[in-house]
């Protein structure tokens, strides 16, 4: 299982892996509570107040089966591209970016650490999530679907695959993520993973796993990383 080596003076970090949604873009919630809303419309149990707390960080087709081992109907073939739809729809008017995003992008540009983005989204969703808040720069062509390759986490493939095409080893890499599930992700792939969590909420002892409460900790954690491994 993969340490914290990837931060050390003896590690080597390669690659940074920024998961989407919770971490980039503040479209979760939005995407929760429309998934909520979809569950109630079947007949399951989804408060509006529990929606983050019961399909956060969850790929649709993941969402689907949910729904539908819950309440016992088939939600047909076509629900994953209804609610892709629905999604974009929300996000015209409410989208907004992770606080903190834009001076973190920038610094960790300013190192030269090669970037990318490994999500449970879709690569429609993702691309249009970027255009509108800016950020298609930092990753134009270097973005992974989970959701399009049919492995949603908590399987590792998209997070390997990021790392396939960069050229590097997974022990080389470290993933930012904000959910359980993403970081079940990252650390299956034998990457360390630093989890964006808000202070008091409950996270997980698996090995590998770094905590931070905001995006600056993590331009810090990078720029020291970069600093003891170039002595």
């Amino acid at each position: 299982m993969q340490t914290s080596s990837v931060l050390s003076s003896e590690g080597k970090l390669k690659l940074i892996i920024f998961d989407c949604d919770g971490v980039l873009v503040d479209s979760e919630t939005i995407c929760c509570q429309v998934s909520a809303e979809e569950a109630r419309l079947a007949g399951m149990e989804a408060p509006e107040e529990k929606a983050v707390e019961q399909f956060s960080g969850m790929a649709l087709s993941l969402i689907q089966q949910k729904i539908e081992k819950q309440t016992g109907k088939n939600l047909g073939h076509d629900w994953i591209s209804k609610m892709q739809k629905r999604f974009i729809e929300a996000m015209e008017d409410h989208l907004e970016p992770v606080d903190g995003v834009y001076d973190m992008l920038k610094r960790v540009e300013k190192l030269s650490v090669p970037v990318r983005v490994g999500s449970n989204s879709s690569a429609l969703e993702m691309d249009l999530k970027f255009k509108k808040l800016n950020m298609t720069p930092y990753f134009q062509d270097r973005i992974h679907s989970a959701q399009d390759m049919g492995k949603p986490k908590p399987a590792p493939d998209v997070y390997i695959k990021a790392a396939s095409d960069e050229g590097v080893k997974p022990e080389n890499c470290i993933v930012l993520e904000d959910s359980d599930t993403g970081a079940r992700a990252a650390v299956n792939a034998g990457m360390m993973c630093v989890l964006l969590r808000a202070p008091g909420l409950p996270v997980p002892d698996w090995p590998g796993l770094k905590v931070i409460h905001h995006l600056s900790e993590f331009s810090d954690l990078i720029e020291n990383t970069i600093n003891i491994q170039k002595e």
